[in-house]
């Protein structure tokens, strides 16, 4: 059962949250500068955002405490500490992993921050190996709960002393998923066990070079996964991941793209199921963010289907909008395809790794299904999955 949670009255085509599958859904909540004066305050606007992150999560039956994985996308890269300062203020003890990265924001906007939690009652774990250092950064490497493994976002370094491990992106994503194995083997599982991945790149020209390295890791039935170019925390960072695990059983769904690139197209997992970031791109539609919206949804509707789903079953969405000043056309293809009850949204302003794509859409949808075919007609292909 689905419970979708907005607070007051909204007409923006998204809930706040969705609780669904055992897991609870934030939509990204954003900060603003203050109207007065401009006061560029980003710990401000944190506190701000994590005081509204607590009531959605406190009306969707779960809690701040029960938080597990945490997206924020900064302004900019100098605004990391005083966001790190305000986060410390409400997240203490075990906290939850995490993932920061740099992105353009709508006019005003300082950060935003999107969630994952589980309900109150349900058991939430930290997991740290042996040998590691304790992340000097507010955030847990790896939490477990809700049959789920949340790894934090990974750059290059050394988990020993934390220092920095710089080179080019290959080595950097070997180092990264070197240390995402460790972290996965300190709950029993591994690479097989991944369903979910997002990976960040701060140039599209390392795409190639981090995706040798990434199918040498994923060799048979890879995780769902989506490509955004976004800073990222440090001079020497060109590569971030991060990773969702599952500790029960997973099943790959769509059709095929594998070994041609190293990502499914839909994998389902403890009545979860990620979709791949996809892309609606034509020769018909280029620089038509609505036109391409339409595309991409048909796309995901086509999966959804084959996994015996519909769009009433999305509870989650991610999309990445280089040109967030666009969002009015986006809105309309949302509310067209999510006419009542909508999922929780965040809208990144990130660049995409497919120059001719102006709009990448991540949907993660609860319910069980009912087929689990591996195949259909109209597949999405190779060149609609990042």
């Amino acid at each position: 059962m689905q419970q979708r949670v907005t607070l007051g009255p909204s007409s923006a085509p998204f809930s706040e949250a969705v609780a669904a599958g055992g897991l609870v859904f934030v939509s990204a909540l954003t900060g603003m500068e203050e109207e007065e004066g401009r006061t560029n305050d980003v710990g401000a606007a944190a506190r701000d955002v994590l005081r509204r992150m607590r009531a959605v999560l406190d009306a969707s039956g779960a809690s701040i405490a029960q938080v597990v994985n945490v997206n924020v996308f900064l302004r900019q890269a100098g605004d990391f500490e005083a966001m790190n300062a305000a986060y410390r203020e409400v997240f203490t003890g075990d906290l939850p992993a995490r993932t920061t990265v740099v992105t353009t924001l709508e006019r005003g906007a300082l950060i935003q921050m999107s969630a994952v939690a589980v309900p109150n009652g349900v058991k939430r774990e930290i997991l740290h190996p042996a040998g590691w250092m304790k992340s000097p950064r507010p955030y847990s490497y790896a939490v477990r709960a809700g049959g789920f493994v949340f790894l934090a976002g990974l750059v290059s370094r050394r988990p020993s002393d934390d220092q920095v491990v710089p080179g080019p992106v290959a080595l950097q994503t070997r180092t990264i998923l070197d240390n995402a194995g460790a972290l996965l083997r300190s709950a029993g599982l591994d690479y097989a066990d991944v369903v979910a991945t997002r990976v960040f790149l701060t140039d599209d020209s390392f795409f190639e070079s981090m995706n040798d390295e990434y199918r040498k890791y994923f060799t048979h039935d890879p995780p769902a996964r989506a490509t955004a170019i976004t800073g990222l925390m440090g001079n020497d960072a060109q590569v971030e991941v991060s990773i969702v695990a599952s500790t029960t059983r997973k099943q790959i769904l769509g059709p095929s793209v594998w070994p041609t690139i190293p990502v499914a197209t839909a994998v389902r997992a403890g009545g979860i199921t990620f979709l791949s970031g996809a892309l609606g791109n034509t020769d018909a539609n280029r620089d038509d963010v609505e036109a391409q919206a339409r595309e991409t949804f048909a796309r995901i509707g086509k999966t959804l289907d084959t996994a015996g789903l519909s769009f009433a079953d999305v509870v989650d969405t991610t999309v990445y909008l280089p040109d967030v000043w666009q969002r009015a056309k986006l809105d309309t293809v949302y509310r067209e395809i999510f006419p009542t009850q909508p999922p929780a949204r965040s809208l990144v302003g990130a660049r995409l790794a497919t120059r001719d794509a102006v709009v990448e859409v991540l949907v993660t949808a609860a319910g069980k299904g009912s087929s689990g075919s591996s195949g259909f007609p109209g597949s999405l292909g190779s060149k609609n999955l990042k």
